[in-house]
């Protein structure tokens, strides 16, 4: 039974909403400051997941004194993403941005504490089951980019998601520069040095959580669904039947996009380090390439969410299509030996997926309506996330079994088959 003080909230909050519905100046005013949120809590998940990500990899290996584990760490975190990806997405669902992607961030935070536990106590199991947790920070660094397009009008998307991107790139870029000046930290304290990034996590995904739960309010997402719900009750039933029909192809092709261009990229990227030592490329000239490739990763997001407002969704994700078409081919055919093309290709490949993740996420938030949009989100940010391990995974069969040209060349023609799967779905500027 509802005591009074709550009745009272519930009509505070429903008169707040009604405020929103009825006037689209307010929407505009909730729309910029949770876009000024989302960027801010973005910098420091940014920093929080490329700082941990560094050195996984060295803590197990230090740990079990073998590399043959070095492999583990990537594949915990990355599977934790996917699982997390799902709950945060049915979290949003039933609850709001707000306490999803908060609860999102604060594993990730917990996680990184865990495996910063697990290095003083020397516990292999204890890394592994906080690296899975840790996880939840990365699929929530990806599920913020939609908070932004929830009140954004549908010109405004792309740009929308563009800017959540180019803010994690502050905190990524960050992140590994600390690692040092975190080592020293961490042994003041009586830490391992390798734990001091997983403690600049921590405190970096917490506090991304805590900018959320504070100042992302009213939460834009329930605000949305309000809106929706009072101008749904205007449709009838057969309009509503022909966009759902509509819908479930923008969603698939929103899908298809993202899912592709997340699958080529990890698989080319995953192998071209081995490639580069296979013909004798020094460390550092391997940390630049990737280096440019992350770059090109997220730094033309502006520019991208940008083109995909004005010229369209469709163009774009055609775009991402030709791009890892011409970085395959590159790759595949260019002299080994050469930095310029490595250097090229690479940039081309974390371009085009670039071009896919905005392309298609405007798509799918384009064919969602609020009464399922988060949950279809964190769904598709699952195959994402899985489609990533599966491309890692295979692109080190295939180069095994034949070499990283066949690999590039399968991947440019994998990637043309957006071309026809978006003019399927009959994808255009905005819904």
């Amino acid at each position: 039974m509802l005591t009074k003080e709550r009745l009272k909230v519930l009509d505070v909050q429903s008169a707040s909403l009604q405020s929103y519905i009825s006037s689209s100046e307010k929407q505009q005013q909730l729309y910029k400051r949770t876009l000024m949120v989302v960027v801010i809590s973005q910098i420091f998940g940014g920093a929080g997941l490329a700082a941990g990500v560094t050195v996984g990899a060295l803590i197990a290996q230090d740990m079990l004194g073998t590399d043959s584990v070095t492999g583990i760490p990537t594949a915990l975190f990355t599977l934790g993403s996917a699982g997390a990806a799902l709950l945060v997405g049915r979290l949003s669902q039933r609850f709001g941005r707000r306490p999803g992607l908060a609860a999102g961030f604060l594993a990730g935070g917990i996680g990184a504490i865990g495996v910063v536990v697990s290095s003083l106590i020397n516990s292999i199991l204890l890394l592994f089951i906080s690296l899975l947790i840790y996880g939840a920070g990365t699929a929530t660094n990806l599920q913020a980019r939609y908070a932004g397009t929830d009140l954004a009008n549908p010109t405004q998307r792309a740009k929308a998601i563009s800017m959540a991107m180019v803010s994690t790139t502050f905190g990524a870029v960050a992140g590994p520069n600390l690692v040092d000046v975190m080592g020293e930290f961490a042994i003041s304290i009586g830490i391992p040095a390798l734990a001091g990034p997983f403690i600049l996590a921590a405190a970096a995904y917490i506090l991304a959580g805590f900018v959320l739960f504070i100042f992302l309010r009213p939460d834009p997402f329930m605000v949305a669904k309000a809106i929706s719900d009072a101008q749904s009750k205007t449709n009838h039933l057969e309009e509503s039947s022909n966009l759902l029909s509509v819908n479930r192809r923008g969603i698939f092709a929103g899908a298809a996009v993202m899912v592709l261009t997340q699958f080529v990229m990890m698989a080319i990227m995953t192998m071209t380090p081995i490639h580069m030592g296979h013909h004798g490329h020094a460390l550092n000239e391997v940390g630049l390439v990737i280096g440019f490739h992350i770059g090109a990763m997220f730094l033309p997001s502006l520019v991208t969410g940008l083109l995909v407002d004005k010229i369209g969704r469709a163009a774009m994700a055609i775009a991402s299509a030709i791009t890892l078409l011409v970085s395959g081919i590159l790759a595949a055919t260019g002299p080994a030996d050469s930095m310029a093309v490595l250097n090229i290709a690479l940039v081309l490949l974390g371009l085009g997926w670039n071009f896919g993740l905005i392309s298609g996420t405007a798509i799918l938030v384009d064919s969602t309506s609020p009464s399922t949009r988060a949950k279809t989100q964190g769904s598709i940010d699952l195959w994402i996330a899985l489609s990533g391990v599966l491309g890692g995974g295979i692109s080190g069969i295939v180069v095994a079994h034949s070499s990283y040209a066949a690999l590039s060349i399968a991947g440019a023609v994998l990637s043309l088959l957006l071309i026809p799967i978006v003019i399927w779905a009959g994808i255009h500027q905005t819904k």
